[in-house]
C-alpha cells in the first residue's frame, strides 16, 4: 500500500465531507462558472489584468478545477478569493456578468472550505512525492491530520469544523477494521522511525510485540530448516559416512535457544533511539542486516 493510495481515500474523504452541503454545492459552482467565463473571453482576461494592477493584486490567472487533478478545487477557491476585488470590478461593469459576483454569503462558504482544505494542500504534496512503502506511515499520517491538519481551531466557522471531522470521520470509518488496524500497527512498529510512538495502549504494544515474535520464529525456522543435497542422500544409502556429514550432525546437535534470540533482537530494536524523520527506513535494515550477518549474528528477521 502505497501513500498515493490513502491520498485517493482523502479526496473521497473530502467529497463525501461536502457532497450534501448545498451552500457549498451554490459556491463552487459558482467558482466554476466565473472562471470558467474569463477563460474563453480574452477581453475579461485584458480587463483582469488591468484590474489587479490597478488594485495592486497579484497578477494570477484563474485556477479551473480538473476531477482528476488532486487539491485543484481548493486552489481554485483560494485564487477567487485572492482576486476577489478585481473580478466583482471587471464583472460589475457588464450587466450580462453580473449575476456571476459572488455574494458576501458565498464568499463566507468559500473561505470556510479552504480554510478546512487548505492546510492539507501541502501535506498531499508530500504525499504524491512520496517513494518509500509506506503502509508504515499511515498510523502517523491518520494522527497528524487528527490531532494538528484537521484539529478544530477556535477561529474556525462551524462549516470549517464540520468538514474537518466529516473528513476524519470517513477515513477512521475506513481504517476501523480490527485486521486492518494491526497490520498498520504492525508496520509502525517495523518502521524505525516511528516503533511504538504510534500504537494506542500498553495493551496493544504487548499483542504486537507478540505477533511480530511469532512471525520472526517462523522466519527463523523456515531458515533453519536442514536441506539434503542430493549427494548426502546418495551416500546415506550406500551406507557411507563422510567428515562433513559428521561435522554437520555435531553442528545440528548444538541447541540454539531461538526464542532467546528474537527476544534479544526485539528488545534491542525497540530500545534503540528511533531514526531521523527525512531517513529511509527501508536503507536503514539493509544496513543493519548486513552487519548482523558480517559479525555472525542471528541474521535480522525483522523487515518492513
Amino acid at each position: 500500500m502505497r501513500l498515493q493510495c490513502f491520498g485517493h481515500r482523502l479526496h473521497l474523504a473530502i467529497e463525501n465531507a461536502v457532497k450534501n452541503e448545498s451552500r457549498v454545492t451554490r459556491a463552487t459552482k459558482l467558482c466554476k462558472e466565473l472562471v470558467g467565463h474569463f477563460s474563453h473571453s480574452w477581453k475579461k482576461k485584458t480587463k483582469l489584468t488591468d484590474a489587479q494592477k490597478e488594485l495592486n493584486l497579484p497578477e494570477h490567472t484563474l485556477i479551473t478545477e480538473c476531477q482528476t487533478r488532486w487539491g485543484s478545487r481548493q486552489k481554485m477557491v483560494d485564487r477567487v478569493l485572492e482576486q476577489n476585488k478585481a473580478l466583482n470590478q471587471v464583472l460589475s461593469e457588464d450587466r450580462k456578468t453580473r449575476h456571476l459576483v459572488p455574494t458576501w454569503q458565498d464568499i463566507k462558504v468559500l473561505e470556510s472550505i479552504n480554510s478546512a482544505l487548505k492546510p492539507l494542500q501541502e501535506f498531499t504534496d508530500i504525499l504524491s512525492g512520496e517513494e518509500y512503502v509506506s503502509v508504515s506511515y499511515l498510523k502517523p499520517v491518520l494522527h497528524l491530520l487528527k490531532s494538528t491538519t484537521l484539529a478544530a481551531k477556535e477561529e474556525d466557522t462551524d462549516l470549517t469544523k464540520t468538514i474537518k471531522s466529516k473528513i476524519i470521520a470517513y477515513l477512521e470509518k475506513h481504517y476501523s477494521d480490527p485486521a486492518t488496524r494491526e497490520l498498520l500497527d504492525v508496520a509502525s512498529l517495523l518502521n524505525p522511525r516511528f516503533k511504538k510512538d504510534y500504537i494506542t495502549s500498553p495493551e496493544n504494544v504487548t499483542h504486537i510485540k507478540e505477533r511480530v515474535r511469532a512471525e520472526m520464529e517462523e522466519v527463523v525456522q523456515t531458515e533453519r530448516r536442514p536441506q539434503v543435497s542430493s549427494d548426502t542422500g546418495a551416500m546415506e544409502k550406500k551406507g557411507l559416512r563422510s567428515l562433513g556429514s559428521l561435522l554437520t550432525k555435531q553442528t545440528l546437535s548444538v541447541v540454539v535457544q531461538v526464542e532467546d534470540i528474537i527476544e534479544a533482537e526485539l528488545n534491542s530494536y525497540l530500545m534503540a533511539p528511533v531514526i531521523a524523520e527525512e531517513s529511509d527506513p527501508l536503507a536503514w535494515w539493509k544496513i543493519h542486516s548486513v552487519n548482523t550477518k558480517q559479525t555472525g549474528q542471528a541474521p535480522t528477521v525483522l523487515c518492513l
